[in-house]
């Protein structure tokens, strides 16, 4: 689990990847969200996933100790927004919206890390960069509405969009501020760091959820989640991300999120029958030719 052994591959692979996983994450959320309590959910994803990191990244943490200290602000930062946070405001938003509004406002993450990325880091956009974001959004709603623009209009948004819309914020935020790890932080130690603090800033959390709304089930359905989302959206996901960011850049990584209703469908295809529709076809090939587009120059 070495940072240097992603060199070995494409960061646009690892974001496929880690698009794939978090769509998997996306929609068992929502199934299972009657069953499950959010914050259940999001704590033991973390604290299975630190058990499971714990022992293959204690040596390099050890090593960056010293400068995780120096730079303590940035690193509970990183644990807050992006452990913490992103996956308990999705988690607590599913609970009252539908998969398709979250998608429809996931959809603007591009745009808001764009715009983030210009405030914060002074990292400029490309022309092609917003056509490529506009062609692949366009490719979203085509999914999304069927094609008829008209289900737009017939859209009722609740307080579980809110929850959607401070996640998608919140990590933008996030990966916003990965680029400025020192060297030494980035890879396997900061994803320690934030995987161990993030765990235990859901605990209070998933406490008062116990008591007040819901305990966590321990029953097959529960255990083989919990197993689901804390390695593959969790642990490798965020390894994936993490690392095609550095070498990306937020621009060009955010644009990626783009294909979540594509892995949707085709999830829904192999796993739950459904068929491929031709304004499937039309907004795939649409949210393709927007990250082509986006990174010309990269690809």
């Amino acid at each position: 689990m070495q940072h240097s052994f992603l060199d070995r591959f494409s960061p646009y692979l690892l974001l496929v990847l880690t698009i794939s996983f978090w769509a998997g994450n996306f929609n068992l959320a929502r199934a299972i969200h009657a069953d499950v309590p959010p914050l259940g959910l999001s704590f033991w994803r973390w604290a299975v996933a630190a058990l499971i990191l714990l022992p293959f990244a204690w040596g390099s943490m050890r090593v960056a100790l010293p400068l995780a200290r120096e730079h303590w602000r940035l690193v509970l930062a990183l644990a807050v927004l992006g452990i913490a946070g992103f996956n308990s405001l999705v988690y607590v938003g599913l609970q009252t919206t539908t998969a398709t509004n979250g998608v429809l406002l996931q959809s603007v993450t591009p745009i808001t890390m764009i715009l983030l990325a210009g405030l914060v880091l002074h990292e400029k956009s490309t022309l092609a960069q917003w056509l490529g974001i506009g062609v692949s959004l366009v490719g979203v709603l085509v999914i999304i509405t069927k094609a008829d623009w008209q289900v737009l209009q017939q859209l009722a948004f609740n307080r579980g969009d809110m929850w959607i819309v401070l996640a998608t914020l919140d990590w933008s935020l996030y990966t916003v501020l990965l680029r400025k790890l020192p060297q030494g932080l980035r890879g396997t130690p900061i994803l320690g760091f934030s995987i161990t603090l993030g765990a235990l800033a859901i605990l209070p959390l998933y406490l008062y959820e116990s008591f007040t709304f819901q305990t966590m089930p321990f029953t097959t359905l529960s255990v083989a989640s919990v197993a689901y989302v804390a390695v593959f959206p969790s642990l490798l996901a965020y390894m994936f991300w993490n690392h095609a960011t550095q070498k990306l850049g937020v621009s060009r990584t955010g644009q990626f999120s783009h294909l979540m209703p594509v892995f949707g469908i085709l999830l829904a295809t192999l796993l739950l029958g459904e068929r491929l529709q031709f304004y499937h076809a039309i907004g795939m090939i649409l949210v393709a030719a927007g990250i082509l587009l986006a990174n010309k120059k990269r690809i």
